[in-house]
């Protein structure tokens, strides 16, 4: 009974090790590496001169930042938004990252 049950946890771990569990925003999934540029919003604004990024990332299964658009619109100093766009980075399931770039004024 003793060696099911450590076989089975064995089987969990690995499974949540290896399942990819950081996995950023990733319409297109590289099995060793993806990173690519994607828009996310745009409005009727016209021009920008600010820029304002916010970032979150995952190692191993544990993640932390903030992505929103409001914490990079703060960073930017943006009130106006002209557009959105986000960088998503992954590395074998193992370490991922994302960016939200604000763009406006």
């Amino acid at each position: 009974m003793k060696k099911t049950l450590r076989s089975l946890l064995v089987l969990v771990l690995a499974a949540a090790f290896l399942g990819g569990c950081t996995m950023a925003m990733s319409p297109i999934a590289g099995s060793i590496y993806t990173e690519y540029d994607g828009p996310l919003l745009t409005t009727g604004n016209s021009g920008w001169s600010k820029v304002g990024i916010a970032e979150a990332t995952g190692i191993m299964g544990f993640g932390s930042g903030d992505v929103s658009i409001k914490a990079a619109m703060e960073d930017g100093g943006i009130t106006k938004i002209h557009h959105v766009d986000y960088r998503s980075t992954n590395v074998l399931g193992l370490y991922s990252k994302l960016k939200v770039m604000v763009y406006g004024e």
